[in-house]
């Protein structure tokens, strides 16, 4: 609760800035066309539609994009055991074979997400892509692009690893069976086999709390990026 409250404190007092910077410029009326408006800022905003003119870029960026927004619907259930002390509370609300189809699907994107930042590192790092050959992306620009796919990768890779310590703990009797991982159980879980109960608690919590902060960290980087 306590990193709850901090973490959102910062990213509301970076909204506030952010928000007084926009007020410093000049009120013009942009009360015309406003079903247009609203299309373009859907289409260009949220729907990100200046990546996708290069198709491979534009591919490799929607599914980090969409895989990630989608990815942290979790943040919800994590922030609700975190703070009642729960046990993947969704499985409750969602049922068990609803929360089967919900897990899975955040584990394909969540390996998509991984593919596509590390294609992205590659070509950004290795190709020799001409754009990011201009001397304006170098120093500050190309760190803050690697810090942000190197953030993607761990998060991803924390959510794997809490997923497949939990799925052995299942196999164990030791959490109830909820939830359907075929990533992480076949990614990690025979490497965390070997495990005994109590490293296997470890490992769980420590990629929790990992993804959590993780989650708050990058939220407030993106005030800097």
């Amino acid at each position: 609760f306590i990193a709850l409250v901090a973490g959102f404190g910062l990213f509301f007092k970076s909204l506030k800035e952010i928000y007084r910077n926009i007020k410093l410029g000049r009120a013009i009326d942009r009360s015309d066309n406003p079903s247009l408006r609203w299309k373009t800022m859907g289409k260009v905003a949220l729907g990100q539609s200046k990546m996708v003119k290069r198709p491979i870029a534009g591919f490799l960026h929607i599914l980090v994009y969409v895989g990630f927004v989608i990815i942290n619907i979790e943040l919800l259930e994590i922030i609700v055991d975190g703070i009642f002390g729960t046990h993947r509370f969704l499985a409750a609300v969602l049922g068990h074979s609803l929360y089967s189809v919900f897990t899975a699907t955040l584990e394909i994107l969540a390996i998509l997400v991984v593919i596509a930042v590390v294609l992205f590192f590659i070509r950004r790092n290795f190709y020799g892509i001409k754009r990011f050959q201009m001397k304006e992306l170098f120093g500050w620009p190309k760190n803050d692009a690697n810090w942000i796919l190197v953030i993607e990768f761990a998060l991803m890779m924390a959510f794997f690893k809490m997923n497949a310590a939990d799925w052995v703990l299942q196999q164990r009797g030791v959490f109830p069976e909820h939830g359907n991982f075929p990533i992480s159980s076949n990614l990690l879980g025979p490497i965390f086999q070997n495990f005994s109960d109590n490293l296997l608690m470890i490992t769980e919590r420590g990629a929790w709390w990992f993804h959590f902060i993780g989650i708050l960290f990058f939220m407030n980087y993106l005030y800097y990026s």
